[in-house]
């Protein structure tokens, strides 16, 4: 393809831009050489010339694997890289589960944002009403009943098996799906694993039934699976809100106060504004040689003040500077914690980010944050 794209490339009137492309594209087949073949997931490249912070150009070629199955198939040349395939990646990072049945047979398949997998499906033969009389009939019946029943334990049997991983559920929401009674008999029935049943968020009526069915499944669930990620993090906030006001003491907020409860390791839920727009400073003294550690804002940052040491009037060096979004991200499992992105998109959402910085956590144990700000010699006198 890229060679093609060469000899069209080759046509372009603008001397500059030809030469541009054709480069981009020479290193792009250059940095395939090193793969014998597609990774799992797909394979990103951006290749280009990009302007440095000291004015100058640099021809820079970025390839990776993406960290989820990308379904988008893109070649473009512009004057900027285009992201938004990748950013659909992070939008959506819920997997549900969904089970297609019908007299003919059960498919089971899980949805990733917009990655969905067939996981495993079988067909099924069952009898068929018919008006043979006489005595057989009512065996033919107590057959088809048996035969009924006995498929609907192998569904449920096969679903347990699928969608339970040590003891846990390992989906976020499950929907059924079919075009005859079956479907409701399953999500009825006492043959169901109750953890399963409990994650049922729809159950809905398709015309077909195997991937076709899959398919249609998804079409007419899209607006219940965007609701799910909303309803739960309204509920986590609201769990959150609940200690505040129950005054509990197992909670913080602010960048200060959270940190200081993450490093005694009593931080059980770590919850984050998906936009938090803070910094995170290492500090190194030059004749000290001693490391602060600094969290400004964007304003913040604008003042020289915080890069100076004020009573040498010495500059400070900087030895990291990275988003403290990104260090919450690398860093969380480190102090025993989980992590969640929450959005301002929810009213609850919204008071969260406003009121309290974007930033707090929900914690194991009461914390005296007042006490812990006396640590220093400094502040006791005699």
């Amino acid at each position: 393809m890229l060679a093609d794209e060469y000899g069209t490339a080759s046509n372009i009137k603008s001397r500059v831009n030809r030469l541009s492309v054709l480069g981009a594209i020479t290193s792009t087949q250059q940095r395939l050489k090193l793969y014998n073949r597609v990774p799992d997931n797909g394979l990103v490249v951006y290749c280009g010339t990009i302007m440095t912070d000291e004015g100058k150009e640099r021809q820079v070629t970025i390839d990776f694997e993406p960290f989820k199955p990308i379904n988008t198939s893109l070649y473009l040349c512009d004057n900027k890289f285009h992201t938004e395939a990748l950013s659909e990646l992070l939008d959506s990072d819920s997997k549900f589960g969904f089970i297609i049945m019908d007299g003919n047979g059960t498919l089971y398949g899980t949805l990733t944002g917009n990655t969905r997998d067939v996981i495993h499906k079988f067909t099924v033969d069952l009898p068929k009403k018919h008006g043979r009389g006489g005595q057989s009939a009512l065996r033919f019946s107590r057959l088809r009943d048996e035969k009924r029943h006995n498929y609907v334990r192998k569904v449920a049997e096969i679903a347990t098996s699928l969608f339970i991983t040590n003891d846990l559920c390992n989906v976020s929401g499950l929907i059924l799906a079919g075009s005859a009674d079956f479907k409701t008999e399953l999500s009825q029935s006492e043959l169901f694993d109750k953890r399963l049943a409990a994650k049922i968020i729809k159950v809905i009526d398709v015309s077909y039934g195997g991937e076709n069915g899959f398919n249609q499944a998804i079409e007419l669930s899209s607006e219940v699976l965007s609701n799910v990620k909303f309803v739960q993090e309204k509920k986590l906030i609201q769990k959150y809100f609940d200690e505040i006001s129950q005054d509990t003491g197992r909670y913080c907020f602010g960048v200060e106060d959270t940190l200081k409860a993450l490093d005694l390791g009593a931080v059980e839920t770590l919850i984050v504004w998906e936009n938090l727009d803070i910094a995170r400073y290492v500090f190194k003294h030059p004749v000290t040689e001693v490391q602060t550690v600094v969290h400004l804002t964007k304003e913040q940052e604008k003042q020289r003040s915080f890069f100076v040491d004020e009573e040498t009037n010495t500059d400070l060096e900087i030895v990291e500077n990275t988003p403290l979004l990104e260090w919450f991200t690398e860093n969380y499992k480190n102090f025993g914690a989980s992590l969640e992105f929450v959005t301002n998109r929810s009213q609850e959402g919204s008071q969260f980010v406003k009121g309290f910085g974007g930033i707090g956590g929900l914690l194991r144990y009461k914390v005296d944050f007042q006490t812990l700000a006396y640590d220093s010699d400094e502040y006791f006198s005699d």
